[in-house]
């Protein structure tokens, strides 16, 4: 890819911890507006990206239809570099279905703290996705806790909550 004239990035996002939004210690949290934007400009980001707000739900309440939007967003755009952020709890289920979609190189990623708080994995994960989206070969990946995983062979480990090889 040529230094250049980078390839834009197109950046799914779908809700999830990364965008949550906690009010206070009583109050349930809400997947708010993505914060993915704020994000990439306090990293001065200059790479060529442009987000779609699919979804603004936990991953955990996604269910086929959703899976679908999202799949159908990232197949009808003509971008070829693609991240999702997406909730880890079923980030794995949603990466098995963009596994069809061909030509392109989608890498997911989230968080495991809201992107809110002072202590996030938000901005690392983030950045790992923008310079695995770069460079990968063509397939869908799951960049999460320094580590580039093909989504083939990924899974979440709840009690340790991180992903791991399988």
């Amino acid at each position: 890819m040529s230094q250049e004239n980078p390839k834009e990035i197109l950046i799914v996002t779908t809700g999830g911890t990364i965008d949550k939004v906690y009010f206070d210690q009583k109050s349930d949290y809400k997947v708010g507006q993505t914060i993915i934007g704020s994000l990439l400009r306090e990293a001065q980001v200059t790479h060529p990206y442009r987000i779609n707000e699919v979804l603004q739900k936990d991953s955990l309440d996604l269910n086929d239809t959703d899976r679908t939007a999202i799949h159908d967003a990232i197949a009808k755009d003509p971008s070829d570099c693609v991240i999702v952020t997406h909730g880890t709890d079923s980030m794995t289920d949603t990466a098995r279905c963009l596994s069809d979609i061909k030509g392109k190189t989608i890498v997911m990623t989230g968080s495991l703290a809201p992107a809110r708080f002072a202590m996030t994995d938000a901005m690392f994960n983030v950045g790992m996705a923008i310079a695995a989206v770069q460079t990968l070969d063509h397939g869908v990946y799951i960049a999460m806790n320094g580590t580039v995983f093909r989504a083939s062979s990924v899974i979440k480990n709840r009690e340790m909550n991180r992903f791991e090889r399988i």
